[in-house]
């Protein structure tokens, strides 16, 4: 069990947090972030259940400790002296310093929580981008697709790949990220298919944007780094509104 990993997640949640090892379960259990009504994925049943529900992991997780009795008539001395100004530290003020959201641990918090972040970040970016090249790619063929006119639409072959662009973009939205590895063949897709078709008309400024938006695209999927997410977004949703811009003025 010492090098499995595991993926965690809260019940209203929707994205899974990990990989993590069960040494820093304990120590998330320590934290006061897990519980035993936290869903921890099962490989086994490849389902998601309660860690609770698994005896041997909450053993390890949540280890029983021996309960320390103390004399009421022996008497320590101690130099830390409470003072009439000092407010109590309550398990919310803990919880608040384990996550890193009081002014003295802000900075500090927990690297998975930043990565989440950035994945959340790379999501929407995706989506936008996705909603972005939808629009240049459907909106040139509305009347056709209005009328039903199929001798048109067959002229308008990117209305096809508009139709994908725009149902990934509300998979993406509904927070179906297992629809990731359609989005990226999506993305090399649109680099190889749309792209040669500015290449072989020798349209160089939307090719760049093209490319840009399909690396950029692709990138949004698989990085948790902030500052890394930030330009992939920046890339993935000027170059597809890029591409967007010059279909739509044509």
């Amino acid at each position: 069990m010492a090098t499995q990993e595991f993926y965690i997640r809260n019940e209203a949640e929707t994205d899974a947090r990990g990989p993590f090892n069960l040494e820093q379960l304990v120590s998330l259990a320590a934290a006061g972030q897990l519980t035993n009504e936290t869903l921890c994925y099962d490989a086994t049943t490849e389902a998601w259940a309660p860690l609770g529900n698994n005896d041997s992991l909450k053993a390890a997780v949540f280890p029983e400790k021996n309960k320390l009795v103390m004399r009421k008539d022996i008497k320590v001395a101690t130099l830390n002296r409470p003072t009439n100004t000092a407010a109590p530290i309550s398990v919310d003020d803990m919880l608040a310093a384990a996550e890193g959201k009081t002014s003295d641990t802000r900075g500090r918090s927990d690297p998975e929580g930043a990565m989440a972040r950035a994945a959340k970040i790379g999501m929407w970016a995706a989506v936008l981008a996705l909603l972005a090249s939808a629009a240049g790619e459907i909106l040139p063929a509305a009347e056709a697709i209005q009328t039903l006119a199929w001798d048109k639409l067959v002229k308008q072959p990117l209305v096809v790949l508009g139709a994908v662009d725009l149902f990934l973009a509300v998979l993406l939205g509904l927070g179906a990220v297992g629809a990731y590895p359609f989005v990226r063949f999506r993305a090399a897709l649109g680099l190889g298919f749309v792209g040669f078709i500015f290449y072989v008309q020798g349209l160089e400024t939307p090719l760049i944007a093209a490319a840009a938006g399909a690396v950029g695209l692709y990138f949004c999927t698989i990085l948790t780094n902030t500052l890394a997410v930030l330009l992939a977004a920046l890339a993935a949703i000027l170059g597809m509104a890029g591409v967007t811009y010059f279909l739509l003025s044509v």
